[in-house]
């Protein structure tokens, strides 16, 4: 089970929303090289990051300090997303040292732009699907689509995707625990890894999702809970890791 440590970025600041809303954000940092740096210190292994401004965009617009992240850990796993609805944009990341792209709104509104994009850059496409209440969040979280999340969830998996990324966006940011429920069943209905977030905010929320790992959830994205310090990244991995020894995905 991997802890993957969430950097959100607005206008240059590393954030944390609620539930999505930008104007209920709480700025952590004004250098996220710093941020970075402190998680890869931790033992991070993988970074996730989320251009906030991008995503509302529609476009990259802190892909400057995304690129910076990339070439000051050449070694660490960056997967980016928010704003990400082009094969240029994807090239470009991708060319910056990014491993992964997420593909959140552009996935839903455009399916075929998924298929695509994963025959043109196998091995490095990611889906993130936001949901509430079983149904599909879209443009940054503003908008609540009628897909549901299974449904759509199976059709990336034949589409060649590498993972899912699942937020409960009831959860995110609120320190309340996430939806255990919702992300066992959907790493059960799909044969490609699941990485869960929204909500983790203790290490009894690290031991449940320990018990997913055999339903397909490889890792959790931690955000505030890291940041407020109810979780120590170092120490939540290392009780992760004992739980269950980690796998290779």
């Amino acid at each position: 089970m991997l802890l993957i440590p969430a950097i959100d970025l607005k206008e240059g600041h590393c954030v944390r929303l609620r539930q999505g809303r930008m104007e209920d954000n709480t700025v952590f940092s004004d250098d996220p090289l710093a941020v970075a740096r402190q998680w890869v210190e931790a033992g991070a292994k993988r970074l996730h990051i989320v251009d906030l401004d991008g995503a509302f965009a529609g476009k990259p617009v802190n892909a400057e300090v995304i690129h910076k992240i990339c070439q000051s850990f050449p070694d660490l796993d960056v997967q980016v997303g928010g704003g990400i609805r082009d094969e240029e944009t994807i090239e470009t990341y991708l060319h910056a040292g990014v491993r992964f792209v997420i593909v959140g709104t552009k996935a839903i509104n455009a399916p075929h732009f998924v298929g695509d994009i994963c025959a043109e850059f196998p091995g490095h496409i990611i889906v993130g699907l936001d949901a509430k209440d079983g149904k599909v969040a879209i443009d940054g979280w503003s908008k609540l689509s009628n897909h549901d999340v299974i449904d759509i969830a199976q059709q990336f998996e034949q589409d060649g995707v590498e993972a899912i990324v699942y937020t409960d966006i009831s959860r995110d940011g609120m320190m309340q625990g996430f939806n255990l429920e919702s992300t066992r069943q959907l790493a059960s209905a799909i044969s490609i890894p699941v990485i869960a977030s929204g909500g983790v905010s203790s290490y009894d929320d690290i031991r449940s999702l320990c018990q997913c790992e055999a339903d397909g959830v490889m890792g959790a994205i931690v955000g505030r809970a890291i940041y407020e310090g109810s979780i120590d990244l170092a120490k939540g991995q290392q009780l992760a890791d004992e739980l269950n020894p980690p796998l290779q995905f």
